[in-house]
């Protein structure tokens, strides 16, 4: 797997499925705009992290990723609408560039059709049309409902659509941690997917409305390590 691909893996998909969180049910909190800043280490490389959720108008708000580094660049976008408590997309880009090659893809989420398509740098078996299901959503939203369902003790059962195919992911609670927030001590919730010699692991803070934390490893060496420094 080529440096791009992780960067996507990891940063555009924290996805999970976990087993029952003893909390109260409660309703999700409203989105507001925020800017998270993170600091990103690939294999001993150090990079800039920042992701920033903005309104797009009515009911429709605007998420972006972007991770800036000296040999590999990441601009992940979402337009997406807040529907019923989902998170439903509407569109997206996903612009990379490692060394000199640059790697550009456009998805569309048309539901009124029930498909979603991609078009630019893409293969043609991950062109779709791929069916949309109630719920659905891409894998830079599931970073959103991965911190809105933690605090929520909701089960963490997602159905992500994203690079031309869907996908049922299964994520478990891990217990507690404490993890540093912007030089501050905060309890964190853990949790893991393994699949195969691939782990992934995240932390969520209560009141944080992305991962503090996202860590990827392969063969039980970090590959991928992603956390937060401030947010605002």
């Amino acid at each position: 797997m080529n440096m791009t691909m992780k960067f996507n893996s990891l940063l555009g998909a924290v996805l999970f499925t976990a087993i029952a969180v003893p909390a109260i049910a409660a309703e999700p909190p409203a989105l507001k705009p925020f800017t998270a800043d993170y600091q990103a280490n690939y294999m001993g490389m150090q990079a800039n992290g920042q992701m920033t959720l903005a309104s797009a108008g009515g009911n429709r708000w605007k998420y972006n990723l972007s991770i800036n580094g000296s040999v590999a660049t990441l601009s992940q976008t979402t337009v997406f609408e807040e529907n019923g408590g989902q998170y439903r997309p509407i569109s997206g880009s996903d612009v990379s560039r490692v060394l000199i090659k640059k790697v550009d893809k456009r998805a569309n989420y048309d539901w009124s059709k029930g498909v979603a398509t991609w078009s630019g740098d893409v293969k043609p078996d991950r062109a779709g049309p791929v069916k949309l299901q109630d719920g659905d959503m891409d894998g830079m939203l599931l970073n959103l409902a991965l911190a809105r369902d933690v605090a929520a003790g909701k089960p963490l059962n997602y159905r992500m659509v994203d690079d031309g195919r869907a996908r049922q992911l299964n994520y478990t609670v891990a217990g507690k941690e404490q993890i540093t927030v912007d030089g501050k001590a905060q309890q964190a919730t853990k949790v893991v997917r393994t699949d195969g010699e691939k782990q992934t692991i995240a932390w969520v803070v209560e009141g944080l409305p992305v991962p503090a934390r996202i860590l990827q490893k392969r063969n039980g060496k970090d590959e991928m390590d992603l956390r937060i420094k401030s947010l605002r």
